[in-house]
């Protein structure tokens, strides 16, 4: 798809994500506009470390901040390494952006520049110290780097020989890991993360659009951590809240199959945002 005009936004291809659409164009003051940073905002690299926000993707979220109730952006990264990644802190026009980390966490609020957060979940220490051992008892240490996420611990398999083959290795054994000290594995693309259980993207999302007091909300996400989100706007859609649900890429399957609108990746979710803008500057 091409770069969208400003009287070129791209067609939901369902008739609840043209509802949701809808809604948002007539009641945007009503509108919460929540994002997913990594694979969205964000291209997917080998090394999470050097991941940044997609070039204009901080203007577009400005053009969209001033224009909606809020914006968020919504992620399993600490929200202060989002804030860093993203290049939100002390930019004009993003006084409304609240970026929740760690699946809502975390809360910084740009009118504060500060981040509030709830305590860490117990027994994620013992995992921290037990997951490198057992990374050697699997034999799929050649590879595998730990990301320490604060309120929660990742393995990435993506540096591996084979990326696929030691995800699959390690998925039962950090699973039965995570159970023994009460916390959960979320899979993604080529990543385990062992965080708390009943923290996750869609009990943030639907917390922070009632919060608001939203009369519609978008959602973009490009992975399985979103799929709590997709359920999470379908339950707010039930409850009478239009949602437009937005995909980025097609590496996950089961999010695309949901979504009410594919994009390519963040190159042209940032596109749509700004087209977005544009347009809500006509309403």
């Amino acid at each position: 798809m091409g770069s969208h005009s400003d009287d070129a936004l791209p067609e939901p291809t369902t008739s609840q994500g043209r509802e949701g659409l809808a809604a948002i164009l007539e009641r945007p003051r009503e509108t919460v506009v929540a994002l997913d940073f990594d694979g969205t905002l964000a291209d997917i690299v080998p090394d999470p470390e050097q991941a940044r926000a997609h070039p204009g993707a901080v203007e577009a979220i400005a053009g969209l901040a001033s224009q909606v109730a809020s914006v968020a952006i919504l992620t399993g990264r600490p929200a202060g390494v989002a804030v860093r990644y993203g290049g939100f802190e002390g930019r004009p026009g993003l006084e409304r952006l609240v970026v929740l980390g760690h699946y809502g966490a975390e809360r910084w609020d740009a009118r504060t520049g500060t981040v509030q957060a709830s305590a860490p979940p117990p027994g994620l220490d013992a995992v921290r110290a037990e997951l490198p051992g057992l990374l050697d008892s699997v034999g799929a240490w050649e590879g595998v780097w730990i990301e320490e996420k604060g309120r929660a611990v990742a393995a990435h398999t993506r540096r591996a020989k084979d990326p696929q083959a030691a995800f699959e290795a390690l998925r039962g054994p950090i699973a039965e890991l995570a159970a023994r000290h009460g916390l959960i594995v979320e899979p993604g693309r080529l990543v385990l993360e062992v965080r708390p259980a009943g923290v996750d993207k869609g009990v943030a999302l639907e917390e922070f659009v009632r919060e608001q007091q939203a009369g519609a909300v978008l959602y973009a996400g490009d992975d399985l951590g979103d799929l709590a989100a997709c359920a999470a706007v379908e339950k707010l859609r039930s409850d009478g809240i239009p949602g437009l649900l937005v995909c980025s890429g097609t590496d996950v399957p089961e999010l695309a199959e949901r979504a009410d609108m594919v994009l390519s990746g963040p190159a042209e979710v940032v596109r749509f945002l700004a087209a977005l803008a544009e347009r809500l500057k006509r309403v």
